[in-house]
């Protein structure tokens, strides 16, 4: 058996905890969400951070995903 270290060769990039597998197809909504990430790995999707920590994945390419970020970002240029 060999053994992969990932603490020394992936020290440089942080490790993320989270990873989006399955996506929701629920919209969600747009008030309930504070923050966001974009991930290319293992699949394409955005990860919508709720006011209570939940994490919801969804694919980027819906309208209201697209209107979510808009909103998120507005929100946090406003402050």
């Amino acid at each position: 058996f060999i053994y992969f270290s990932l603490l020394g060769s992936a020290s440089s990039q942080p490790m993320r905890k989270f990873r989006c597998v399955n996506l929701s197809t629920k919209q969600l909504n747009i008030r309930n969400l504070v923050s966001y990430e974009k991930q290319q790995i293992p699949t394409d999707a955005i990860m919508f951070i709720t006011a209570g920590g939940i994490r919801i994945c969804v694919s980027p390419n819906q309208e209201w995903v697209q209107a979510a970020i808009k909103r998120i970002n507005e929100r946090r240029a406003a402050k």
